[in-house]
């Protein structure tokens, strides 16, 4: 069976709820080795971390780009403070989700600005790799990426890339990986699903984002909705089929892609290699 890593997966969304762990056996089930948990603000680090290790799985650190509005400056002394404390925490693989928004609303643009590039600089501070949001914000999170880099390439990973070729191409220059998910399963996302097929298999990896970014079969229209049907809820266990979408845009094997986007997933997140010769073995006490 196929082996794959899902390097971006909310499992503490209440989307889950009590159904969680049965969810994440059954993605087991279907060759889903190891899943990223990344925290979004300071309430849920504790919840992610101790996600991760009751489950035999992974988790980032980091205060998402949605919350910013409601964080405060002493949140990231929080988040330094919180990524010292757990620097021998083996599972521990990144600081995230961190990035840039510029498709929501009525977000306080410098403050998303201010908070990314202090978390930047927190990463590279730690040693740790990045999950960087880049909604409608790629050239800017580029910027910052270049004026934290300190003459080192990154390791990281620009969560459900949806840029241009070129913007793809600076993103892996800097040393990112660019990760694809159930977006890339619509036909009408042209650009995208180009961007799957042609990119360096190299450069790729795989994430469901569940429960959100539901792939086609999963998604309902508003039409839809209002008519009474409900929203799909994504989950790590749709990985194998969306690679199977990706897969197919490249004209290789299920078998060849997840061969490749798992060691690009452990290549960018070195941690996680040594979580994977553990997956067998009974998690880590938090």
């Amino acid at each position: 069976m196929a082996t794959f890593v899902d390097t971006h997966c909310h499992l503490d969304a209440p989307e889950f709820g009590a159904e969680m762990p049965e969810i994440r056996a059954r993605a087991a089930e279907q060759g889903v080795a190891m899943c990223v948990i990344p925290a979004v603000a300071v309430f849920n680090f504790a919840t992610v971390r101790e996600l991760a290790h009751a489950q035999g799985d992974s988790y980032a650190l980091g205060i998402h780009p949605l919350c910013t509005g409601d964080a405060k400056d002493e949140d990231l002394d929080t988040l330094d403070a919180e990524l010292s404390a757990r620097r021998d925490d083996p599972r521990l693989v990144a600081v995230g989700e961190i990035g840039l928004d510029y498709f929501v609303e009525g977000l306080d643009g410098p403050k998303q600005e201010r908070f990314f590039h202090t978390q930047l600089q927190l990463a590279r501070k730690h040693g740790l790799p990045v999950l960087i949001h880049v909604r409608r914000s790629v050239d800017k999170v580029l910027k910052h990426l270049r004026q934290t880099a300190g003459g080192r390439p990154w390791l990281g990973i620009a969560h459900a890339f949806n840029g241009s070729e070129q913007q793809a191409q600076a993103c892996i220059d800097l040393g990112l990986r660019l990760g694809f998910g159930g977006a890339a399963t619509f036909e009408r996302a042209l650009q995208l699903r180009r961007l799957a097929a042609n990119l360096p298999l190299a450069s790729i990896v795989m994430e469901t984002d569940a429960p959100d970014i539901q792939p086609h079969w999963l998604y309902r229209t508003q039409a839809q909705r209002d008519a009474g049907e409900a929203q799909g809820r994504n989950d790590p266990g749709e990985l194998p089929r969306i690679a199977q979408v990706v897969a197919g845009l490249r004209g290789i094997g299920i078998e060849e892609l997840a061969e490749a986007t798992t060691r690009n997933a452990l290549e960018t997140l070195p941690r996680l290699e040594s979580l994977m010769r553990l997956s067998e073995r009974p998690p880590h006490p938090a």
